[in-house]
């Protein structure tokens, strides 16, 4: 197959979020299959018109001159064009490809809800919220969705979420990301360890979790990210730089080393302070290394079935919680044996080739 892929963002470039994340596995994990993959992303700083990676060819449109993507979907000459998220980028493929199947994945969609906690928590600022929203979430976005040939989600609690907020005539079918499984079982570290695997920045809240370090000394804390406002990290660590049991990794890009893989195979917990989130990347991964999941939300019940839902927002009695008699120890095993089974790389793969088949032969 000649597969398009588009997304706001690929894990590249000095941009590195879940939506890019799971574009660049299945973009890769399709190349090694034997096909033909393009992906569509908005032109980042010091990134080409044209660059190749892990296999595809990335074209970079500048925002701010769509019709570049115009071009680029209308030549591209793809058999599926498939949008990890819906942006404009979606309805302009689909007039630039009339011929063409096109689907998308939802992997966060957005309620009123969701987007005012954007707004109290902008990771750069109020007017980049606004902009993200209209060029997310607009009419011609929601108008290009309905009018897909397939509509997937990548949770399945957005399933029936995403029926009022598209108008869908029914429910998008689960699709599963893809997920690498370490190749052997997980060492873990002697003494408790504690991780946060997310951007550094508002909505995310990383300031419960420095927090939450602070009141447990004999516990370690690894911190892995980088936010995208300078002032606002410096201001966290002017405020929690000093404590001793806080490792501050800054970003480990899992395409350069397996130093992420090995931070979470030796962490007991994963800690998820966000005030909001679909499914995320972190979670899965965090999974897939036997880590319990500590979260103040609860997508698809990663935190109540494989750790501890702190929906009230205590962190601290979560964390004692789990700590007591080692029961992260068969959550995190009982997360592992559910990415095993459903997100899997290999399998979650073949479900994506299986998908765009079925939508290839309508």
């Amino acid at each position: 197959m000649k597969i398009c892929l588009s997304c706001v963002e690929i894990f590249a470039f000095g941009k590195h979020g879940g939506f890019g994340r799971i574009t660049r596995a299945l973009g890769r994990e399709l190349v090694l299959r034997g096909h033909e993959v393009f992906a569509g992303v908005p032109r980042r700083s010091g990134q080409a018109a044209v660059e190749s990676l892990d296999g595809m060819t990335v074209f970079g449109y500048r925002p701010s001159r769509l019709w570049e993507a115009y071009r680029f979907y209308r030549d591209s000459g793809a058999d599926i064009f498939h949008s990890i998220e819906p942006s404009v980028a979606t309805a302009i493929a689909r007039v630039a490809a009339p011929r063409g199947r096109h689907s998308v994945m939802l992997v966060d969609p957005r309620d009123p809800g969701d987007w005012r906690i954007e707004m109290a928590h902008p990771s750069a600022s109020r007017l980049q919220v606004m902009a993200n929203r209209l060029y997310e979430d607009g009419p011609l976005v929601r108008n290009a969705v309905r009018k897909a040939d397939a509509v997937f989600a990548s949770a399945q609690f957005q399933c029936d979420k995403a029926v009022p907020l598209y108008g869908l005539s029914r429910s998008p079918r689960f699709l599963p990301m893809p997920v690498e499984m370490p190749l052997s079982v997980p060492e873990k570290d002697g003494a408790p360890t504690v991780c946060y695997l997310a951007r550094l920045d508002r909505r995310k809240r990383p300031e419960r979790f420095l927090e939450m370090a602070s009141r447990f000394p004999g516990v370690r804390f690894l911190l892995m990210g980088k936010g995208r406002d300078a002032a606002y990290e410096a201001n966290l660590r002017s405020r929690y730089g000093g404590l001793a049991n806080v490792e501050w990794t800054g970003f480990v890009d899992p395409y350069r080393s397996d130093a992420l893989s090995g931070l979470l195979a030796r962490s007991w917990v994963l800690a998820n302070t966000a005030a909001r989130e679909g499914l995320p990347v972190s979670f899965v991964e965090a999974a897939a290394h036997g880590c319990a999941i500590l979260s103040s939300v609860d997508p698809d019940g990663f935190a109540s079935r494989f750790g501890h839902h702190a929906g009230d927002g205590d962190f601290e009695q979560g964390l004692v919680r789990l700590l007591e008699g080692d029961r992260w120890r068969a959550l995190g095993e009982a997360g592992r044996g559910h990415v095993a089974s459903l997100f899997e790389t290999g399998r979650a793969v073949a479900e994506h080739e299986a998908a765009f088949r079925e939508v290839l032969a309508r």
